[in-house]
This record gives C-alpha cells, structure tokens and sequence, in this order.
C-alpha cells in the first residue's frame, strides 16, 4: 500500500509560480513511474505531468509544456510540480499519482491515462486569479 499526500496548492495571480510537493510512505516509491492529474469544477480529471521511476522521461500535456516542471528525489520520496507562468485556466485540485503495476509500453499515451495508476493522493487546491 502506498499513500501520497499533496501540500502547496494556494491561492495565486496570474503569472504567479508554484511548487506542488507529494509525500509518498513506503520504501518502493523509487520503483513507481508518478504523474500529476487535474480537476476543474464540472471537468474530468485530466493528465498534467508524468516522470519514470528514474527520473530520466517526463511527459507533459501540451496545455502546460514549457510553464510546469515535473521532478523527483527518490531519496526522500517525494515528488514535485513546479508551476510558472500561471494561468486562471490552471485553477484546479491537483493530485498526484503513482504507478505501482507497470502494465507497458510506457510512453506519453501510456502515463496520459489515469487507469493506469493505482494510487492517488487525496488533491490539493490551486486557483489562480486574473
């Protein structure tokens, strides 16, 4: 069982930045592939941002390349979104997400879809004003 806990979500201006941290328990964080889901009132949850268990491939949705960072320190198990550039379309809960099974091949389109992931954190709230 792996628990994540989200922390850093806030109220921001446009054009702000923001650091998302998620805390995962457990000693196989290093082993799990993590991505960053958002959800808006009235919208599905949609994908935001993925990296491997290494770090080494990231993944971003086009609606946020360039302006999010996604990145990991497996030493203290703890994955991160750093959000420049903020836009009021960016309010949203933010959860993070971990892939304990990798079912393959891996990929944008593999780590884009949230059925793949088997354990989320409970979200935090950011919301950007204009």
């Amino acid at each position: 069982q792996v628990q994540l806990v989200e922390s850093g979500g806030g109220l921001v201006q446009h054009g702000d930045s923001l650091r998302l941290s998620c805390a995962a328990s457990g000693r196989t964080f290093r082993n799990y592939a993590m991505g960053w889901f958002r959800q808006a009132p009235g919208k599905e949850r949609e994908f935001v941002a993925a990296i491997n268990w290494s770090g080494g491939s990231t993944y971003y949705a086009d609606s946020v390349k360039g302006r999010f960072t996604i990145s990991r320190d497996n030493a203290k198990n703890t994955l991160y979104l750093q959000m420049n550039s903020l836009k009021p379309e960016d309010t949203a809960i933010y959860y993070c997400a971990a892939d304990a099974i990798f079912r393959g091949p891996g990929g944008s389109s593999y780590y884009a879809d949230r059925d793949n992931y088997d354990y989320w954190g409970q979200g935090t709230q950011v919301t950007v004003s204009s």
